[in-house]
């Protein structure tokens, strides 16, 4: 039997089928003991947790804990977790055998800081002892930066290290699997594009590396082995590299005993499943007695090879916070991130930058300025990538570039392929474009809408011309044994690199699902959830599931969830793609987010089937003006409004209902260029931020009621029949954004009267809309009124928490209900609980 300890009640893996048991408790030594005491387990995992697992480990251990109650560590033993936690018994450990590390002190205070860099020579790295992501860590060139970065750190720790600093070298790193009768083989290689000195978590990676010679690649890869081995480590390990690129001489910067970020990319970018397979290797098996689930033809000692690029590329969102730098450094800042896979390194470059969804184009085709180029090239932001398109264009040299950023020529040389072709197309037209061009443009990763912004036509224009010269993308497996041998999976991308498709396509009864793409601040695991879940409903009515989705950490794109995962872009382009080629009886739109919801009118007028609540009425709903007429018609309260496209009409109406007021663009997820305005001169301001965002689309302005209470209704309706629901409150005064806010359920401070007439007007919106699936009401109550704010006909990020709460799956019936299925009627009701649920 497992036992479960995870407080996240968001994730997939705290619902009920996965382990036997699940504890929402908080991941401390405390509670882990009490846990223990009462289940009575003879083993214990820690390396699938993170940081924070392994950190709660080497306690229980350091304390006594495990021994006293005869728990067994599997896996990796602690005191080889603990030589690579700990930066000096780690560097003694290298030693040992003669690996080359860092030099490095460690300082306890500042002086001996600065001493330590006197000795080392500046500049220097400095870092913080078992810290995550890169925390607290940077490279400092001079006495001044070491002490305001030293007095920082040694707020969250009493020990700081002291590095000879790698910047420019290359960065690398390998994911190594050993069992404990010592067989060891390398599942992965990665290479960062940007050189040291990035966090990994903040580096644009592509696998396997890419320019290595043979003898470097042999020679760090026999290192990390022999490493491995001397440590001890059983199960799955990621070793980071910094590589010289001028002598090619090495350092070991660090070795991750436990599942990490870059595990997630490495299993997702090559078809090896390295939890399940670090698990059986954990519970004692060898490594050529586990199967490869995926391949289903090879043990797991086989080493993967790929006939494929893999390319991560990472998704900040740091313009919602006014004072965070945008500059990147040792300390992790990102989100997120996507991973696109094709067969040319300029493919999956463009790929990658599309599935961000942050309304760019690709490398080419966004209309991005920079004040001062040299030094966006040389000190790198979220944007520095953009920048290298730009110097392109601008006729610097690969040489200048590189000195600029240190980023390998191999790598530019590459980008600037993409800038060739654009320069070509701009001076061509479309009816210009015969086979060999607009298949030279695909194979460089340039999407319709790109070939039609630089030949001035639409996309859908582009669309039917390439159609006609037959410039159709092919399907390929990933099937880790680069075709060598036959491999049955379902593990699929496009790519216009290729003759003819792996798999068959156009089966019968296939339903795709459209995942969320990249974590971002307000869409994250909640809609990972969803995803899972209605693939799971789809699989159990009887039909086949696809899903199409871009991010490498979620479960979604697991290669065992679903019977086709397309690893693509949720873009219109790419979904029409998969369309064409599978002919699916329906698409599901609402349970991945903002991203799918914002497909349904465009695949709607494409005669595209989707399932459950109609495209036109989504867009009557994410449309502020008809959303808002339409409630009017219901006569169903609201805060006043106004839908304004210049200044002065805002400024009018806010005078009349008076300050405070919000402002809201349409179609947006988490409340993005949403603002609440106090006075005028504010007023014009966030008025330019909003509709910059959105010219399509006019903004709506509306009162803003101070000291009033928000509640919110998550519901799953049956043609316009309310199914079920569930009413939560938020512990915070309206104004608090529902991601921030802390929901309780169910409601404590809400008077009854209160309720009963938020389900009445829930039912009339159901009804109004015709909704079949799942959708969200947002309501703001204040001396018994209730008003309406908004409403999402889509899974919303509370779905997860009242599901489990209730224990009662909304999506599960949500999914039943819109594959025209009929779940047995829910009886119970959240005043049947004799618990409550807080989500914070």
């Amino acid at each position: 039997a497992s036992v479960l300890i995870n407080p996240n009640i968001a994730t997939i893996q705290t619902s009920e089928n996965f382990a036997d048991k699940v504890y929402f408790l908080p991941i401390t030594s405390e509670f882990v003991e009490r846990i223990i005491e009462k289940e009575k387990p003879d083993s214990i995992l820690l390396q699938f947790g993170g940081q924070t697992a392994l950190n709660v480990g080497v306690e229980l251990f350091e304390k006594g804990i495990l021994e006293k109650h005869n728990v067994k560590v599997l896996g990796t033993p602690v005191q080889a977790i603990m030589e690579t936690e700990d930066r000096l018994l780690f560097s003694e450990k290298c030693s040992e055998i003669d690996l080359k590390v860092a030099e490095s002190k460690t300082a306890g205070n500042v002086e001996e800081a600065i001493e330590a860099a006197n000795e080392i020579g500046f500049p220097v790295m400095v870092r913080i002892a078992y810290a995550l992501g890169g925390l607290g860590s940077g490279i400092v060139n001079n006495k001044e930066e070491l002490a305001e970065k030293a007095n920082k750190a040694f707020r969250f720790t009493n020990q700081i290290l002291i590095e000879e600093s790698l910047y420019g070298w290359k960065e690398v790193e390998y994911e190594i699997v050993r069992d404990q009768y010592d067989n060891c083989i390398t599942t992965c290689s990665m290479e960062n594009i940007d050189p040291m000195g990035i966090h990994t978590g903040d580096s644009v990676v592509v696998a396997p590396v890419q320019t290595l010679s043979a003898k470097e690649n042999f020679k760090l890869r026999s290192i990390g082995i022999k490493l491995i081995r001397h440590i001890g480590i059983v199960g799955e390990c990621n070793i980071q590299y910094a590589l010289d690129p001028g002598t090619g001489d090495y350092r070991i910067i660090e070795v991750n005993a436990r599942l990490s970020r870059s595990s997630a990319l490495a299993s997702k970018a090559t078809g090896y499943p390295l939890a399940f397979i670090a698990t059986k290797l954990a519970l004692g098996y060898a490594l050529n007695e586990i199967e490869n689930n995926i391949t289903q033809e090879t043990s797991a000692c086989f080493e993967p090879a790929l006939d494929y690029v893999a390319f991560k590329f990472p998704r900040w969102d740091l313009q919602k916070f006014q004072l965070v730098s945008t500059k990147l450094g040792s300390e992790m800042k990102s989100v997120g991130e996507v991973m696109s896979l094709g067969r040319s390194f300029e493919e999956v470059l463009q790929k990658a930058i599309r599935m961000l969804d942050v309304g760019l184009n690709g490398f080419v085709c966004n209309h991005l300025q920079f004040e001062d180029l040299d030094k966006e090239l040389s000190e790198p932001t979220d944007k520095r990538i953009f920048a290298i398109a730009l110097a392109l264009q601008k006729g610097y040299s690969v040489e200048k570039i590189n000195q600029l950023t240190k980023i390998t020529p191999w790598f530019l040389y590459k980008m600037k392929n993409i800038i060739d072709v654009e320069k070509r197309l701009n001076v061509s037209t479309l009816d210009e474009i015969d086979n060999d061009f607009m298949l030279e443009a695909k194979r460089y990763g340039f999407s319709d809408k790109q070939i039609a912004i630089l030949t001035k036509r639409n996309e859908q224009e582009v669309r039917e011309k390439r159609k006609s010269l037959n410039v159709i993308p092919v399907v390929k497996q990933i099937d880790t044994l680069a075709a060598e041998y036959p491999a049955h999976t379902n593990y699929l991308y496009l790519t216009y690199h290729g003759e003819e498709d792996d798999i068959q396509q156009g089966e019968e009864k296939q339903i795709v699902v459209l995942g969320s793409g990249a974590y971002r601040i307000g869409s994250s695991v909640e809609f990972d959830w969803c995803c899972v879940t209605a693939v799971n409903a789809i699989n159990n009515c009887g039909y086949k599931s696809i899903m199409i989705n871009c991010n490498p950490e979620t479960v979604s794109t697991d290669y065992d969830i679903c019977e086709k995962l397309y690893f693509e872009e949720l873009t219109i382009e790419r979904v029409l793609d998969i369309c064409e080629k599978e002919n699916p009886e329906g698409v599901i739109v609402s349970t991945g987010g903002q991203v799918p919801n914002n497909l349904a009118m465009k695949l709607y007028k494409k005669d595209v089937k989707i399932l459950g609540t109609s495209p036109l009425q989504i867009d009557n709903a994410e449309s502020r003006h008809k959303f808002s007429r339409i409630l009017d018609k219901l006569k169903v309260d609201q805060p006043a409004w106004q839908e304004v496209t210049t200044f002065n009409d805002a400024k009018i109406f806010s005078k009349k209902v008076g300050y405070p007021v919000l402002i809201r663009p349409s179609y947006v997820l988490s409340g993005a260029a949403m603002s609440i305005v106090l006075t005028e001169d504010e007023l014009e301001r966030y008025l330019k931020k909003a509709t910059e965002l959105n010219r399509e689309h006019p903004v709506v302005i509306s009162k803003f009621i101070t000291d009033a209470r928000e509640i919110e209704i998550d519901a799953v309706a049956d043609k316009g029949e309310l199914f079920c629901y569930a009413i939560a409150e938020h512990v915070e005064n309206a104004g608090v954004h529902s991601g921030d806010a802390t929901i309780v359920l169910p409601p404590q401070r809400t008077y009854l009267e209160t309720m009963r007439r938020i389900k009445i007007i829930t039912k009339k919106i159901a009804r109004e809309f015709e909704i079949t699936g799942p959708f969200n009401i947002q309501f703001i109550a204040k001396e018994n009124e209730v008003k309406v704010i908004e409403c999402n006909l889509r899974a919303s990020r509370s779905f997860p928490f009242v599901s489990k709460t209730l224990k009662i799956n909304f999506i599960d019936i949500a999914t039943r209900l819109m594959l025209g299925d009929k779940p047995q009627a829910i009886d119970k009701s959240s005043f049947d609980l004799d618990y409550g649920g807080v989500k914070a």
